[in-house]
């Protein structure tokens, strides 16, 4: 065995990008929909925020945001606008992506807790919970 050439990947999960994880729906630690992948914030291996393509890069975060006239127009959203969420919260890649914390721990889900807490509350029998 000793006779095999030595692996010189670095350790962790090789992924492809647009197949494993653009575009796919982000699930909870509850299995809550959160949002869904819109772009990746990757950093080279020695953590270098541009990396060069010569050597393996990694994912740092995941990206969503309102990115629908950027799409139909072109061009990209100001950084100001995405919402990111760590690598380090993904628990499983798979048809989707899994969580380890909950969806209301994370900033990406603001815009939701606001219209539940100032609009759909204020509305008679709001307040109620459907089940």
């Amino acid at each position: 065995m000793s006779d095999l050439p030595q692996d010189r990947r670095p350790p962790g999960l090789m992924l492809d990008a647009r197949l494993h994880l653009l575009d796919r729906q982000i699930l909870d630690v509850d299995g809550t929909p959160v949002c869904t992948v819109d772009d990746l914030e990757l950093h080279g291996l020695d953590g270098s925020d541009r990396p060069d393509g010569t050597q393996p890069t990694v994912v740092t975060s995941l990206l969503s945001g309102a990115v629908l006239t950027t799409r139909i127009f072109g061009g990209r959203p100001p950084p100001s606008r995405w919402h990111r969420i760590r690598w380090t919260h993904v628990s499983d890649v798979g048809t989707t992506l899994r969580l380890g914390v909950r969806s209301a721990e994370l900033d990406v889900t603001w815009p939701e807790r606001w219209i539940r807490d100032q609009i759909i509350r204020r509305i008679p029998g709001g307040s109620h919970d459907p089940g």
